[in-house]
């Protein structure tokens, strides 16, 4: 055993230890000193019962900095286990975007009751954020903007500024929006322009006018605005063009990057925010509806290789080479895929545009087929020293490689057209197709060849 995992083992002594003695300020004392990441890894470790206990303890703070590190999903659950006032004042420690994101993984009940214990004003904020479709600006801004009217003066923002006002917090260091009467955005100024103008100023001396984002806007749009302009954040704003709130440029960034993080996952079969601490059956239940799907795919692949028993009982060499045609034809499919799936979340291809993939996918399967069954074919002619079993192989391969980028090109396109989910199920159908079709082209033109290769 390491001294990390000592360390490890005293800390999670000392923290049951003070769980036990219903000691809040101990837990705080185990739980302070370590990063955040380190901290809520010792609480999920520990036994469901003892760290549901440790957070109805902990000063709302420390628990709420634990809930805003974790992900969304297990955030919910550590917040639904506990009592709806506590958990009201744990989620007033964070923005509004993040109480959003937690309250919209809970169950509606459960969000309720939390949402009843909160001030009323800001019960509503959330709800507004919940509304809004994900993936939006809407979805991913907070509801609290820094703004003044445009008739106010430089001083009275820079008290603002230098006020304790814990309220404050929330806006995170948004440069300070005007409005108008009707509260929607006429200008922005920046923290330099108001430490060098003088104070008896007007804010609409100084202010130049605001890019805004509608709250329909879909993150794709998003990155690319952040992408052309050096903004730290922007206003968001209803239909009307009144100021709804404003989106950072880091909650853009963290959205794509969860993006990327889930579809990868769906990828592989994992979905949702699946943590080991989360309850066995759960996880459980969420894997096998996927393995499941998977057993039915691969007896059908399977079936493909029982149809043709007489030519791999004469050829027995040919089985060696047929993992590697379907394995070699399927990682061309998955370049295909994910070179699909980015443009799809860049905007840059739509299901219509399916057959001009199809066919620039095809040239370049054709070139990488023809390559790839040439090598192939060389290493089974030297193997076996009969050139027609290279020439079997190679073509197969050839042949697999050009099926496989034109499935991996196209089906994304496709299942989005049906409004299903391109990461999940692109994968699974890659898979069973190009192994099914691997095993029937090499099977296929061997048995047509049987007489030049035994």
């Amino acid at each position: 055993m390491t001294d990390l995992d000592l360390d490890d083992r005293a800390m999670e002594e000392h923290l049951l230890e003070a769980i036990h003695r219903e000691d809040g300020l101990a837990i705080a004392d185990v739980l302070d000193p370590l990063p955040y990441s380190d901290a809520l890894r010792l609480l999920l470790n520990l036994p469901e019962h003892d760290r549901d206990h440790a957070f109805a303890l902990m000063p709302a703070q420390l628990a709420a900095e634990m809930v805003e590190e974790a992900p969304s999903e297990m955030a919910a659950t550590l917040v639904a286990h506990m009592i709806p006032a506590k958990a009201a004042e744990v989620l007033d420690e964070l923005g509004s975007d993040v109480q959003a994101d937690v309250v919209a993984e809970m169950e509606e009940a459960d969000a309720d009751a939390v949402l009843g214990e909160m001030e009323d004003e800001h019960a509503e904020d959330v709800r507004r954020l919940i509304a809004y479709p994900e993936g939006t600006a809407g979805a991913l801004m907070t509801a609290e903007a820094f703004s003044f009217p445009q008739e106010a003066t430089v001083g009275t923002v820079l008290r603002r500024l230098a006020s304790e006002d814990e309220d404050f917090e929330r806006y995170r260091g948004q440069h300070p929006y005007m409005v108008d009467d009707a509260g929607r955005p006429v200008g922005v100024v920046s923290l330099r322009g108001l430490l060098t103008a003088k104070r008896s100023m007007h804010l609409s001396e100084i202010m130049i006018a605001p890019l805004s984002v509608s709250v329909e806007t879909p993150l794709e749009t998003l990155e690319n605005i952040f992408d052309e302009h050096p903004f730290l954040g922007l206003p968001v704003v209803e239909a009307d063009g009144r100021l709804a709130g404003s989106l950072s440029r880091l909650a853009v960034d963290e959205a794509l990057a969860e993006r990327a993080e889930s579809e990868s996952l769906r990828r592989q079969g994992v979905f949702g925010d699946e943590l080991r601490s989360m309850p066995t059956l759960v996880r459980s239940r969420r894997r096998l509806a996927w393995l499941s799907a998977n057993i039915v795919l691969n007896i059908i692949a399977a079936s493909v290789i029982s149809a043709y028993e007489e030519t791999l009982a004469a050829v027995i060499a040919i089985a060696v080479f047929l993992p590697m045609v379907s394995d070699m034809s399927g990682c061309s499919g998955n370049q295909a895929v994910g070179v699909t799936m980015r443009e799809l979340s860049l905007g840059l291809v739509r299901p219509a545009d399916a057959v001009r993939v199809w066919l620039k996918e095809v040239s370049v399967g054709a070139m990488n087929g023809v390559a790839l069954g040439i090598l192939i074919g060389i290493v089974a002619w030297a193997w076996k020293g009969n050139p027609w079993l290279g020439l079997v192989i190679g073509a197969a391969l050839a042949f697999n490689t050009v099926l496989a980028v034109s499935i991996g090109g196209v089906v994304p396109l496709l299942l989005k057209r049906l409004g299903q989910d391109p990461a999940a199920a692109s994968g699974p159908l890659l898979t069973t197709i190009t192994d099914m079709a691997g095993f029937f082209l090499v099977l296929s033109l061997a048995s047509l060849a049987m007489p030049l290769l035994v």
